[in-house]
């Protein structure tokens, strides 16, 4: 199954990302870490500054630098059972080069929760940058504080979790992805994928048992 996961920044998509991805045995492609990975590898290169500024000011990174990046990622990993879209597309035009470029999508979830607390769960979050994985201080603590449950290096947080930035990335989330999701939703009418709306308030668990009801629905075994 291909699958993309849609909803503001904090929201939680990275923490069901990874839920889904070791259930069902999906690759997660995460474009935020891949970019994020993209700069810790290429130090330096004009490419990476180009990305770093995008970045640090919330705003969106430019559709001509993110394709290149993920059909590079696609195309070397193995995604022949399907894979989990983390962050992109963001906009109709980025949907529409998933087409153009022949990348079938089955599924889109979308989580939602209102934009106050949203800013609580940013500024909250920790991160382990090399794999992804993502933490809460209150709502999903590692089992060591500041420490990654799996390899135990250091937990960091995001350099573009600030106010200013998470607003920011707020305003560019309406203005780009609202279009978005009511696109797929005109497709889900036309019985053309699957869509559904997951309100993301309820405790980490109660939400899993949502997404594999969703998911057993449309028959996607483990």
């Amino acid at each position: 199954m291909r699958i993309i996961l849609l909803g503001p920044p904090g929201v939680g998509k990275g923490t069901y990302a990874r839920f889904i991805s070791e259930k069902y045995n999906l690759p997660n492609i995460s474009v935020g870490n891949i970019l994020r990975n993209y700069i810790l590898n290429n130090k330096n290169s004009f490419l990476t500054n180009q990305i770093k500024k995008y970045i640090n000011k919330g705003i969106m990174v430019p559709d001509e630098i993110t394709i290149k990046i993920i059909k590079n990622y696609l195309y070397n990993i193995d995604c022949k059972k399907g894979f989990l879209l983390d962050g992109y597309p963001r906009n109709i035009l980025q949907a529409n080069i998933l087409e153009k470029e022949n990348i079938k999508i089955d599924i889109i979830l979308e989580f939602y929760i209102p934009n106050n607390q949203i800013i609580k769960r940013i500024i909250g979050r920790r991160i382990h940058l090399p794999s992804g994985r993502t933490y809460h201080i209150l709502l999903n603590p590692p089992k060591i504080k500041n420490k990654d449950d799996i390899t135990g290096e250091t937990l960091i947080t995001r350099t573009d979790d600030n106010l200013i930035t998470i607003n920011n990335r707020l305003q560019e989330y309406l203005k780009h992805t609202k279009p978005l999701i009511k696109y797929y939703k005109k497709l889900f009418f036309k019985k053309k994928i699957f869509y559904k709306k997951i309100n993301n308030t309820s405790s980490i668990l109660e939400v899993k048992k949502k997404i594999s009801f969703f998911l057993k629905i449309f028959n996607v075994k483990k």
